[in-house]
């Protein structure tokens, strides 16, 4: 089975926060958040798999803080557990002053599964863990599918 390392897949990606991209209190609207976080995500497994590939389930989607006009919205994705047909990806998102300093605002974890020409899930490369971050990332990446997975069958 093929291998790939976790910095074969990394994304990202910069975006303005625009005046559109405001909610009534004229922060980031967390949809456009969302929309961008997922498109991450989705490009992230793609690299993984080459493959097409969609979203399954979106785990601990944490806003720590608003972003404003402006501002330039850094979102990272990388993969860190994989599974036979699926792979979590972490999307981390930052507010990056004219500094480089880069504060968090948001969190999150998918679960993508890979798909063949027919729409029918297929098995994903294994993951190549090279650091000691990655290794941590997978051993908490297996105890969060094993939550969705009992979260699933008490059907939430």
């Amino acid at each position: 089975m093929e291998k790939r390392k976790v910095s074969d897949s990394i994304v990202e990606t910069v975006h303005m926060v625009r005046p559109q991209h405001l909610n009534a209190s004229d922060r980031l609207f967390g949809g456009a958040l969302m929309q961008w976080i997922d498109e991450v995500a989705g490009m992230v497994a793609k690299r993984h798999t080459r493959r097409n590939v969609i979203t399954a389930s979106v785990d601990s989607l944490s806003f720590l803080r608003g972003a404003y006009v402006k501002d330039t919205v850094v979102i990272i994705g990388k993969v860190t557990y994989v599974g036979n047909t699926s792979m979590e990806v972490k999307v981390d998102t930052y507010v990056e002053a004219l500094s480089g300093e880069r504060t968090p605002i948001n969190h999150a974890y998918f679960t993508m599964v890979a798909l063949d020409k027919n729409d029918r899930p297929v098995r994903v490369p294994r993951l190549e863990l090279e650091t000691e971050e990655e290794k941590e990332e997978w051993d908490k990446g297996e105890k969060r599918r094993e939550l969705r997975m009992m979260r699933k069958e008490e059907g939430l």
